[in-house]
């Protein structure tokens, strides 16, 4: 069962939290990192309550979730049968809040190149003299996508003998920025807050799938009132147009 709730009950539910102010705990992948906070700042304003947020790798988000490590609103990437057995979450508090896809960027005021599908991608990929993309052995949920992009185009062996890894996202937009490499990969929300590069598109669907973020309830939380507000705000229609401002989608 999903946690989907009415403009009208999101409104209750902000201003129900709102009359005990509480500390609640949040963890999600880094992903979602520069839109969570945004939203953090809009719900702690609107009830009173605080948001203590952890964001980490996706695989490592989801390990700690399973570790059984407390928190009130875990929000983990798609597939998550381990979260679900874990017994750590409520499994009726299951929330799509967004998604969002690995794109292209290119360092400031370079030319854009035509990624409008998988050919077009695969042509880019092996001209290229070095990339660079979240390390997917870290738990790097854009690495693990782009993995699979680059064996889907066939070509994976080719560009790992040319891909410098990368500490996440920001490492990958680093090396770009200072020109060590041609192109970098990683989430777009990710490319949008970094320094001297900017974003071309996000990575064509045939070749590459959205990775899709859902919110749950801690089954120990502590504030389950003031947690199940967090999430329907972190799913409404008002956090969709922060979620596509900064480079994601509403989750359905």
């Amino acid at each position: 069962m999903k946690l989907l709730l009415s403009s009208a009950a999101i409104a209750l539910a902000l201003s129900a939290s709102s009359a005990g102010a509480v500390e609640i705990t949040l963890i999600g992948p880094g992903g979602i990192r520069q839109a969570a906070t945004a939203l953090i700042k809009q719900y702690e304003a609107k009830t009173g309550n605080t948001v203590k947020a952890t964001f980490g790798s996706g695989g490592g988000t989801k390990a700690r979730v399973v570790k059984g490590e407390p928190f009130d609103v875990p929000i983990v990437q798609v597939p998550y049968p381990d979260v679900i057995s874990s017994g750590h979450v409520v499994v009726a508090s299951e929330t799509p809040v967004a998604n969002v896809s690995v794109g292209l960027a290119v360092r400031m005021g370079a030319p854009k190149p035509d990624i409008s599908n998988g050919d077009a991608l695969k042509k880019l990929l092996l001209s290229a003299k070095a990339i660079a993309y979240p390390n997917a052995a870290n738990g790097a949920g854009a690495g693990v996508s782009f993995d699979e992009t680059l064996k889907k185009l066939g070509i994976y062996d080719q560009v790992q003998a040319k891909s410098k890894p990368a500490q996440g996202g920001a490492g990958a937009m680093a090396l770009l920025a200072k020109g060590e490499i041609d192109y970098g990969f990683t989430y777009v929300s990710e490319i949008l807050p970094e320094p001297g590069v900017e974003v071309v598109g996000a990575l064509p669907k045939d070749v590459s799938t959205p990775t899709y973020l859902t919110a749950f309830l801690g089954t120990d939380s502590k504030n389950p009132d003031a947690a199940k507000a967090l999430i329907a705000f972190l799913s409404s229609p008002e956090a969709g147009a922060v979620y596509r401002k900064l480079g994601m989608e509403l989750g359905k």
